[in-house]
This record gives C-alpha cells, structure tokens and sequence, in this order.
C-alpha cells in the first residue's frame, strides 16, 4: 500500500467518508449528468474572448457558481454551450 501525506483538510474528508458521514445527492443521474458536461466542456479546446459584463451580473454570475462549486467561467461557457446548441432558450421565448 502507498504511504500518501494528507493535509488536515484531506484528513478530516477521509474521516468523513471512513464513518459513513457522506450521503448520496437527490436527483444523482441528473446531476452526475449536468456535471459530466461541464467537465467536457472544460476539456475541449478553447479561444478566449473579451465581453463587457455588468459589474452586477458578473456578481450574481460568481454568486451562481459558488453555489454550483464552479468557476465562474465554466458556469458562463456552460451557459454559452446550452445556448448555442439549443438546449437553453432565450428567456420569454415561446417555442
């Protein structure tokens, strides 16, 4: 078996997890789902881009992704890919 150093933080989540203290999330699939997106889209080549952004919604952007767990960045180019491929409509949209 392999010797790894744990910080305190790696320690107390391996204590967690070694006493039964991690649940499963409702809805699991679906999040496993929304969850594996961002991770491919976060793997395929990028270009950068410069956009001017409220001060306010670049707020309310980052509060969103924290909530998320998120970089504000993958939530935008998520939100940007949903967009662009259909999935996520424009709002007052009635199709």
């Amino acid at each position: 078996m392999m010797d790894y150093k744990l910080d305190k933080e790696e320690r107390e989540l391996l204590r967690a997890v070694e006493k039964g203290e991690f649940r499963r999330i409702r809805n699991f699939e679906k999040q496993k789902k929304i969850y594996q997106r961002y991770a491919r889209a976060t793997l395929e080549k990028k270009r950068n881009i410069n956009i001017r952004v409220s001060e306010r919604d670049l707020l309310k952007l980052k509060a969103k992704a924290a909530e998320k767990g998120l970089p504000y960045q993958t939530l935008v180019t998520s939100v940007l890919h949903q967009y662009s491929s259909g999935s996520l409509v424009e709002y007052g949209s009635h199709k």
